[in-house]
């Protein structure tokens, strides 16, 4: 797909890169047929071909719109289109910058800028603990938007963390908003690791790994954050005493993986991002080495019969990693299945989209949750606390990290 940059996006790292993008589109519409929310509303300007097409209009000079602006908002950034593509177009990078131009264009309602600013404030904020700390207290009390994003009574376990020191060490980011909504996740994290024989560090200065502002158009704050994520981790990488910077939330991993690119440019990090980015690895990464070293701790008799797994969109098409959850549990004893229908597609959770996109982010769930329901599980796992969260609202069926299923079953060896 040819392009004519307007003349203030010419020689632009914005417009060098969408224009790059753009030549890659053959404008073949495979894409369409996996995009959730083209599926859900049937209108070519709510799938990527029709988003490209608006970005590569902005770009050209065409004054957007707040039509624009609304049909760029739909979009869940899954990267399902990315599996797709024969051409291999990035569109998760285009869209961004699709919607930082027109940001820049196009003035939001008052109502929208408050709620944006909430969210990329208030969830990476140090008062977002004690805040949902409050929100589990008066759960019951809640309307039901809100008790959607409130999470029930913390995990009994989720305070026991390993003191073993091994050899073998790797760094875990905990989150911004795991630690507080589900803080067992961490926990079994650090336990399953210490059964396997590694230690889990912690870098207290890391925090949240700068998605949730890159993805609501601050993307200086979300710099700040992935520099302020390297600073942290800096001591123990360059002294090589960490072996791996692990993710056990998928999210995090696409971001965190893509330090090196998003620093490329800045001669103070460049080098260091590039290094993070190689050092990390999602948790279901580290799982082939780890099932034999875990196997023998395990009995039949001691893992769950049935879970339905619902792979993230950031694990599967963010990350292009596929099949290593299922396959490691399976070695394990567990009975591990994907949905019979659309495994591929977003559950709705996406980020902040469920927060700022509630009706197509409710179709989605409840979606992904009759095909989930239809395996007639024990237990759902996922590897994503949105999309456990998100999924969790919708289902009485326990929803849970494929961890705390693999620490549950190692604490009942």
């Amino acid at each position: 797909m040819q392009t004519t940059l307007a003349p203030q996006y010419k020689g632009t790292p914005e417009g060098d890169a969408a224009e790059a993008i753009l030549r890659q589109c053959v404008h073949c519409g495979f894409c369409t047929a996996t995009c959730p929310t083209y599926q859900l509303l049937g209108d070519e300007l709510d799938g990527p071909r029709g988003r490209i097409y608006l970005i590569k209009q902005v770009l050209e000079g065409q004054a957007p719109t707040r039509a624009t602006q609304s049909h760029l908002d739909r979009c869940l950034t899954c990267r399902n289109c990315e599996s797709t593509c024969p051409s291999g177009v990035r569109y998760g990078e285009l869209v961004e910058i699709g919607r930082h131009v027109v940001e820049q264009q196009v003035e939001r309602p008052a109502g929208e800028r408050v709620v944006r600013w909430l969210l990329k404030e208030g969830l990476t904020s140090p008062l977002f603990g004690p805040a949902m700390a409050l929100g589990k207290l008066a759960r019951p009390l809640l309307p039901a938007a809100l008790k959607d994003k409130v999470p029930g009574a913390t995990h009994p376990r989720a305070k026991l963390w390993p003191q073993t020191v091994h050899p073998r060490k790797v760094l875990l980011l905990m989150g911004c908003v795991q630690p507080a909504m589900l803080p067992n996740i961490n926990a079994a994290t650090a336990r399953v690791l210490d059964a396997a024989g590694i230690q889990t560090l912690l870098a207290d200065e890391a925090g949240c790994c700068g998605a949730i502002r890159s993805h609501l158009n601050d993307r200086e704050g979300g710099l700040a954050d992935a520099r302020r994520n390297i600073d942290a981790w800096w001591p123990l990488v360059q002294r090589g005493e960490v072996e791996a910077i692990v993710m056990n939330a998928s999210g995090c991993g696409v971001t965190v993986k893509d330090y090196g690119h998003a620093l490329a440019r800045d001669p103070d990090y460049a080098d260091k991002a590039q290094r993070v980015s190689t050092l990390t690895k999602d948790l279901s990464e580290l799982l082939p080495d780890l099932v034999p070293l875990l196997k023998d701790k395990l009995q039949p008799r001691d893992v769950p019969r049935r879970l339905a797994y619902h792979p993230p969109c950031t694990l599967q098409h963010g990350q292009q990693l596929r099949g290593g959850v299922e396959t490691a549990l399976a070695e394990l004893g567990f009975t591990v299945q994907l949905a019979a229908s659309e495994s591929h597609l977003c559950c709705g959770s996406a980020g902040t989209y469920s927060v700022l996109q509630p009706a197509l982010s409710h179709q989605l769930r409840d979606r992904k949750l009759g095909h989930l329901a239809a395996l007639q599980p024990e237990a759902i796992v996922s590897a994503n606390i949105g999309c456990i969260q998100h999924l969790q609202s919708g289902t009485a069926t326990p929803v849970q990290h494929w961890v705390e299923a693999l620490d549950e079953a190692l604490a009942a060896a």
